[in-house]
């Protein structure tokens, strides 16, 4: 069945197609249950190829291209027969590209379904769907693709698709200017991707992902150092990370299924996928560098999280945040942990965003979480399901995201990385998780309590509602998800490692837990007190009233270090000069150069033109005057 995987991201390109011819005739909701379908269907031949995958065993040992077996490439038609370079339109079918796609698929319906009733009276309802089904499409031809070409097609895909639904509401001008901000903030991730491709081509020969796992051996260190690099450059740029961040808290601007499902649970997941589907390129000199970027990130995020007052805001920066841990985990070696969080992460912030969405819409767009409060009497399933997603993102067990988050832990604590003197960088980057993790479990529990418990601080006239099925129906399964998605991956038993065996056919170095089971124990207790903490702080803080909240929200945090806002000044301000006077630099020198040249080319044109008058007396002159001087100057010659 594995032979179907081509319908995965053909369905929803079917379903943006028929959309763009006939989207507005189908109109509210037609248009909006089509695109559903289409990725509702994604999602069951996704299942149907992954239960094919199983059903592959190896003939070998290792089977084909080392993965066990399980690795299948459909090709859909020869693309590139370039000389040398052969590049074909092809799906690959292996243990990683599942697991992303049944994610992708699975949350991506919930969404689609979701937005079903968000986008309800929108005038542009049809077009929204439109631009979900394109934007699955791209994200599937992303984590589906063969070679770093087909990933690459769909890279830039859900990059458009990205400009396209956070500037959704492009008549704001803060909307249009997110949009904007976040495409050209990916370019320069993208610079990374290309110039890695290039560099693997050049030296390997090849860009499919097979070939460049069985010649990886081949490549110098210095080169693969650089490839490294350069993908985490493309990393940082897609996944959000320092100081390429600062694209997704603006991209909140777009409608709430848009931060849910590009900005949450799949788009910004993209770069922690092509990092950990070329391991084995990564040396260790990147592997520190990823997993300083991956903490660093964790933790300046959750700092900037804990002053907000944007129910979405809070939201962005976490994701920015978890995605963070997830660049700790790959910079561990941890591969498997950092896909088990981008799991998870996909249930408990797509149920989230979900969440703030239904109440925003039950609020009359509303968004200040200062105007909110107590709206767990009147918005009953989103009130419950939101605090599903609470415990399951603060690291409370046995809520699938203290298992995934531990794993994380668990691998900086193991990593020795380098050791400076008596200080170990792995023990340092684990104690900066779990510095984050409390922060998460404190500003996590901040807003919950500030959006549904306490008193009333929302005007009468608000009129607050629980929301249609069409969208408390996907926050009830999400919140299943989000409850019990750690069991996929439970390390209590060997067996129950599900994920675990399932990925490590995929990855050149799996990573193996070391230490022994009274320390993880140890560790795990003191990661859960340490989120406990936090959630009775913010009790104590919000609930309570028992500590001033005026000193928890700090300037300095609340603008983010001032660290978006110099970058914005400095272009407004000097960058813009600078341009300008490059600029007028490019137009003076380098334009007047070429332009002189042009200048004196015609003058000596205009000069010469007489001699060229098109008459025949004039021409015959010119030869009888030249022939006089010739016989002068031969007389003159003979003379002397």
């Amino acid at each position: 069945m594995v032979e179907l995987v081509w319908l995965i991201p053909a369905l929803p390109l079917a379903g943006f197609a028929v959309l763009l011819l006939a989207g507005p005739r189908l109109g509210e909701p037609r248009a909006g249950w089509l695109a559903t379908a289409a990725s509702a269907g994604s999602f069951l031949f996704t299942l149907v190829t992954f239960g094919g995958l199983l059903g592959l065993e190896s003939a070998d040992e290792g089977g084909a291209g080392g993965h066990g077996g399980r690795w299948f490439v459909s090709t859909l038609f020869e693309w590139m027969p370039i000389g040398g370079l052969e590049v074909d339109a092809a799906l690959l079918v292996d243990p990683l590209s599942m697991t992303m796609a049944l994610f992708v698929t699975g949350v991506g319906t919930l969404i689609h379904l979701y937005s079903v009733g968000y986008m309800h009276g929108d005038p542009k309802y049809s077009k929204f769907f439109l631009y979900l089904n394109l934007f699955l499409f791209s994200m599937l031809m992303l984590v589906l693709g063969e070679n770093l070409v087909v990933t690459f097609l769909g890279w830039e895909g859900v990059g458009t698709c990205s400009y396209l639904l956070i500037s959704f509401w492009h008549e704001r001008p803060s909307a249009a200017t997110a949009g904007k901000k976040a495409f050209v903030t990916n370019r320069i991730g993208d610079f990374g991707f290309m110039i890695a491709t290039f560099l693997l081509w050049t030296t390997l020969g090849t860009v499919s992902y097979a070939g460049i796992a069985a010649a990886s051996g081949d490549l110098a260190t210095g080169t693969a150092t650089a490839v490294s690099l350069l993908l985490l450059l493309a990393a940082a740029g897609k996944s959000a990370q320092l100081p390429l961040y600062v694209w997704l808290p603006d991209a909140m601007e777009g409608p709430t299924p848009v931060s849910a499902m590009v900005h949450a649970a799949t788009m910004v997941t993209a770069g922690v996928y092509l990092l950990v589907r070329l391991n084995p390129v990564l040396t260790d000199t990147a592997l520190l560098i990823i997993a300083i970027v991956g903490a660093a990130t964790a933790l300046f995020a959750a700092l900037a999280a804990v002053a907000q007052h944007d129910i979405k805001k809070v939201l962005a920066y976490s994701t920015v945040s978890q995605l963070g841990y997830m660049f700790l985990a790959i910079g561990s070696g941890a591969y498997v942990a950092a896909i088990f969080h981008v799991v998870t992460h996909a249930f408990f912030k797509g149920l989230l965003f979900l969440g703030s969405g239904s109440v925003i819409h039950g609020l009359g767009d509303e968004q200040d979480m200062r105007r909110m409060g107590a709206l767990r009497a009147v918005m009953p399933v989103t009130a419950v399901t939101f605090i599903v997603g609470w415990l399951a993102i603060a690291g409370v067990p046995p809520l699938s995201g203290f298992w995934s988050k531990d794993e994380i832990l668990l691998a900086a604590w193991e990593h020795s990385y380098v050791t400076l003197g008596w200080l170990r960088v792995g023990r340092v980057l684990w104690a900066v998780g779990l510095v984050t993790a409390l922060l998460t479990a404190y500003y996590m529990s901040r807003q919950t309590f500030l959006v549904f418990f306490g008193g009333q601080r929302w005007d009468d006239s608000a009129h607050p509602h629980e929301s249609p099925t069409t969208m408390t129906l996907p926050l009830v399964l999400l919140a299943g998800a989000a409850a019990i998605g750690g069991i996929m991956n439970l390390p209590l038993v060997g067996d129950w490692l599900v994920l675990e065996h399932f990925l490590e056919p995929v990855l050149a170095h799996p990573h193996h837990f070391s230490s022994p089971t009274r320390d993880k124990i140890v560790l795990a207790v003191v990661a859960v007190v340490i989120a406990l903490g936090g959630i009775a702080f913010a009790i104590r803080a919000w609930l309570q009233s028992r500590i001033p909240t005026d000193k928890l929200e700090p300037a300095l945090l609340e603008n983010v270090f001032y660290f978006d806002s110099t970058i914005s000044n400095f272009v407004g301000g000097p960058g813009t000069k600078a341009f300008e006077a490059a600029a007028t630099a490019d137009r003076r020198f380098v334009d007047g150069a070429v332009n002189g040249v042009a200048r004196l080319v015609r003058m000596l044109g205009e000069a010469v033109r007489p001699l060229q008058s098109g008459y025949l007396r004039h021409y015959a002159s010119g030869v009888a005057v030249g022939a006089i001087i010739l016989v002068i100057w031969l007389a003159l010659r003979g003379v002397s």
